[in-house]
């Protein structure tokens, strides 16, 4: 384990069976419904079609996201009424939303992800051959995506004229949150092993943190197979090799990537639902997007809003409903009517549009595939598990120092370090200079290139290695009167004793 993260780990605990779950209802269960931008209206449109033959048992509640929002003034894309009734139901079905490009919007998705705390992002990726065209005919994949942290925090700032920066949060509560509900999901799905894909080679603290907490509570599922690999070989691997691969659990950016490679790579990005699981509230939908380049000409694919539909017909119980969808859509893929994206001149039958799919599907309500694999659903196959609480360890915290961001254009470092040094004080020895994230000082190379923005870094003078916030605030005066544009700082602490900071690359 990496001494760096150690800290931050709980003590080992038990894992706890999945939560007790909804049993198959009669009266109809209320949905939060929004039919989106571009293709949405559309794939919803056919999407509730289906349902509604099948026999749900839902009460939708239209609500409004995305596009007319925003051009509304709601910058967030979702408005007071729309929350009521996702607070309400705790269901949501949504279509695929246009965040604007311009102007510094938020994808609404994620606010909605973090909002409503949908930590658990889990995207099934299934290829369907010989019917659908794959080169991997064998590929059953879940990427399990943690959905809240990461760089979709979404936490940026341009400090200098030269340099914007995203800061990327991983926290042990969310981090163990997720592997533990991946562990869980492999268990109640019988499935064989969970592969951790990070960047912990290059991003020691943040994804040296996923990583080791997968190990630690890897070590509570020993039924379960799990190894661990770097995201880049990862995806490779999983483009070039799926059948290899089960469950997969990753931070959220890299499960983002590669859960759309992996829907790809089964046979079409189109095919695809997800579902975003809380412990409160639950939000279903395909993995692509609005395609507004194609909207209103009757030939998206409804089938990843329909896939995410079936999860959500297990989640709210009425899993014999969501097989009967199920089955019906595998006999039409199985017929060979299929829309423009996966129809193919040797191995389709007849290309349909979107309603055409929709009556297809209809059609063969009643049916079973004959060569594609029959579903069947229970409470079992829902993706909601009771976790534990996440308790934090009791450490020691102590400030050895400080990292002070600087705006200082065509400074050559030396120079730069002969002017900081005075301003140090009695408190502080200024240990290294970086500019994006390479030490340039002491001992620089002049081949290095240099921006306008600099991290020095000072730490605590003497033996006892701690100092005090007002020593801070005072180091942060003594460069302020000496004409330094500090734009930013990091506090330097140690965790019972262990650095809680990486060095400079070079240091």
């Amino acid at each position: 384990m990496n001494a760096p993260v150690a800290e931050f780990l709980s003590a080992t605990r038990p894992s706890l069976p999945p939560a007790a779950l909804p049993t198959t209802v009669d009266h109809p269960v209320p949905v939060t419904v929004a039919y989106g931008d571009g293709i949405g209206p559309e794939i919803m449109s056919a999407t509730l079609a289906i349902l509604d033959a099948a026999g749900a048992r839902i009460a939708t509640e239209p609500v409004e996201l995305g596009a007319k929002v925003y051009e509304r003034g709601q910058t967030a894309g979702i408005d007071d009424a729309a929350w009521h009734s996702l607070r309400r139901t705790k269901v949501l079905l949504k279509a695929p939303i246009t965040t604007p490009s311009a102007g510094g919007y938020k994808s609404l998705n994620v606010t909605i992800r973090k909002t409503l705390g949908l930590f658990a992002n889990v995207r099934p990726c299934v290829a369907y051959h010989p019917f659908v065209a794959t080169r991997h005919p064998g590929m059953d994949v879940v990427i399990v995506r943690e959905n809240e942290e990461d760089l979709y925090a979404g936490i940026e700032h341009r400090p200098t004229r030269d340099v914007v920066q995203c800061l990327k949060l991983v926290s042990a509560p969310g981090t163990e949150r997720i592997v533990r509900y991946a562990f869980e999901y492999a268990r109640a799905h019988r499935r064989r092993g969970v592969t951790c894909m990070t960047k912990d080679n290059i991003m020691k603290l943040t994804d040296g943190l996923f990583s080791d907490t997968f190990r630690r509570i890897g070590a509570e599922y020993p039924d379960i197979r799990q190894d661990h690999m770097i995201i880049d070989i990862g995806t490779a691997m999983m483009a070039d090799e799926p059948e290899r691969f089960d469950v997969v659990v990753t931070p959220n950016l890299y499960g983002d990537i590669l859960s759309d490679v992996a829907a790809q790579v089964a046979g079409s990005v189109g095919m695809a639902g997800s579902a975003n699981i809380g412990q409160h509230a639950a939000m279903f939908e395909a993995i692509h997007g609005s395609a507004p380049g194609i909207a209103g000409r009757n030939i998206a694919n409804p089938s990843g809003l329909l896939q995410a539909a079936v999860m959500m017909l297990v989640h709210v119980g009425q899993p014999e409903i969501a097989a009967h969808v199920q089955n019906a859509w595998l006999a039409t893929i199985e017929d060979g009517l299929h829309t423009p994206d996966i129809w193919t001149r040797h191995g389709s039958g007849e290309c349909v549009g979107t309603e055409e799919f929709a009556e297809a599907v209809i059609a063969r309500l009643g049916r079973a595939p004959a060569r594609l694999a029959r579903v069947a659903f229970d409470a079992a196959t829902s993706a909601t598990f009771a976790l534990p609480a996440y308790h934090r360890p009791d450490v020691r915290k102590d400030l050895v120092g400080v990292d002070v961001f600087l705006d200082a254009a065509d400074a050559p470092p030396d120079a730069l370090a002969r002017k900081l040094m005075p301003v140090a004080g009695g408190a502080f020895a200024l240990q290294m200079i970086t500019n994006r994230g390479v030490k340039v000082w002491p001992d620089g190379h002049p081949e290095t290139f240099c921006t306008d923005h600099w991290r020095c870094r000072f730490v605590a003078r003497g033996s006892g290695g701690a100092i005090a916030h007002a020593q801070v605030v005072a180091l942060l005066a003594n460069m302020a009167a000496a004409g330094f544009d500090f734009v930013k700082t990091e506090h330097l602490y140690k965790f019972d004793g262990q650095p809680g900071y990486s060095l400079g690359q070079g240091q």
